[in-house]
């Protein structure tokens, strides 16, 4: 049985970066969330991020959270590296060193290798390290695509296309969703795959945008809302001192992916909504119905949107393996993190804080480990 739904001034939007490994970040996210009676009511994802909505959007409310639990017990390894336990780091590396060469249970699997190596033109559909197959049958037994497909909530997963280098969002709002437009946001090159939509082929949204921000606020119609964007690569970091350590540091930066610009172009976007919106009342009466004024008033809106943005730790330890962690220790690890960092700013709740009425997008940055 769950909770009464806990009244948020506005539409709940969950915003989910990819990250392989680190997306159980998520899951304590979402089962604070759960926990509080505060379901969401669109969820977008990118990557890992949109195979852990799909599994939200995908099931009744009272059910997600089990099977999100269940998809992450299948992906989880047990590698016995217990007589490493006092070489910190090490059984981290192996496990991810174990990944590489085994695959991820009901995630992907090797494939045999081909004659002629990575020149062989095996076609776009199998150039690639491993197969996804695991990841189909994960997704046909977790995901009730008639309940996904029914928009509550609405799910949007991105993409972007093989040859155009567009970027894509798939809508549930706006077409019926499967099993292939969920894929393709997780078919990361050169380790998986493309995949097809319509005669088109997809790889991993993050190549183009892993934190899909952007798309809600600039949705059409514009709404209040409050959104939970759950980041798990961190943006700002130590300078790194060898190489290992510079690849690392490189792959956070690349797919944080200019979350905090993106945010700041958007209250400036927004805040200038509202003053247009302010100019607007101010017009003469006889002159505000006009077809001219009308149709410049259209560019103001009054909309407010809370980004609620949420952090995932640095576990001791991670490198830049560290997305291809499935053991279930750093599972562990990280959900319990989501958890205790979402229901820290649940309690604060700092959308019922006074907003300046002329500021359209307000961002809190709630971080148990900074305390801001």
């Amino acid at each position: 049985m769950t909770k009464p739904r806990a009244k948020l001034p506005g539409q709940v939007v969950l915003v989910l970066q990819g990250g392989g490994a680190l997306g159980a970040y998520q899951v304590g996210v979402y089962q604070a969330l759960h926990e509080a009676g505060i379901e969401p009511d669109w969820v977008i994802g990118t990557s890992i991020g949109a195979i852990n909505g799909a599994v939200i959007a995908g099931n009744k409310p009272e059910d997600r959270l089990a099977r999100l639990r269940e998809l992450w017990e299948r992906f989880a390894q047990e590698p016995n590296f217990q007589a490493l336990q006092y070489w910190p780091g090490v059984g981290q590396a192996l496990a991810a060193l174990s990944a590489l060469a085994g695959g991820i249970p009901g995630l992907f699997a090797p494939r045999a290798p081909v004659w002629g190596g990575l020149q062989a033109k095996v076609g776009l559909d199998r150039a690639s390290y491993y197969s996804a197959a695991p990841l189909r049958d994960t997704l046909s037994s977790l995901v009730d695509f008639s309940v996904l497909n029914a928009v509550h909530p609405r799910l949007t997963v991105g993409a972007v296309n093989v040859k155009s280098g567009a970027m894509r969002y798939f809508d549930s709002r706006d077409m019926a969703l499967g099993i292939e437009e969920l894929m393709a946001s997780g078919a990361l090159p050169p380790g998986l795959p493309a995949v097809r939509v319509d005669g088109d082929a997809y790889w991993d949204g993050g190549l183009y945008s892993n934190t899909p921000l952007e798309a809600v606020l600039d949705d059409n119609p514009r709404r209040d809302s409050v959104i939970f964007s759950v980041n798990v690569w961190q943006p700002a970091g130590n300078e790194p001192e060898s190489i290992w350590q510079a690849m690392a540091r490189q792959k956070d930066i690349q797919y944080a992916s200019r979350a905090e610009s993106h945010i700041a172009r958007q209250k400036q976007i927004h805040h200038l909504r509202h003053v247009i919106r302010e100019l607007a009342r101010r017009v003469p009466e006889a002159e505000r119905n006009s077809t001219e004024v009308l149709e410049l008033a259209s560019w103001g809106c009054s909309t407010t949107m809370h980004v609620v943005r949420l952090l995932a730790p640095e576990l001791e330890g991670e490198d830049y393996m560290k997305d291809l962690d499935f053991s279930a220790a750093g599972i562990r690890s990280r959900c319990e993190a989501g958890l205790a960092d979402a229901r820290c700013v649940i309690g604060r709740a700092p959308w019922e804080a006074p907003a300046d009425p002329m500021e359209g997008v307000i961002v809190h940055e709630l971080s148990v480990r900074t305390g801001r």
